[in-house]
């Protein structure tokens, strides 16, 4: 960990505070989190399957089936016969 010091408002800091009480966390693990929300992680071997994968898309021949459009249905049916197995 890396020791810093910040300087909130008043209605910041009671805001942190409340929030880190209500989680039963740190404040500063409240802080460290919305850092992570904030400011995104950059992964260069992430970035590049990400990458690799929108590359990939509409490269496939699809079956001609209807899976974009009933997926809840087919979803539905795996579930149930899951269920009864």
């Amino acid at each position: 960990m890396v020791r810093t010091q910040i300087s909130l408002t008043e209605e910041q800091a009671q805001r942190l505070k409340r929030v880190a009480r209500e989680r039963g966390v740190s404040m500063a693990a409240v802080i460290r989190e919305a850092v992570d929300a904030v400011v995104p992680v950059v992964d260069p071997e992430r970035e590049e399957k990400i990458r690799r994968a929108l590359a990939a898309v509409g490269s496939f021949a699809g079956g001609g089936g209807n899976v974009a459009e009933e997926h809840d249905r087919y979803l539905e049916e795996a579930y149930l016969d899951w269920r009864s197995s």
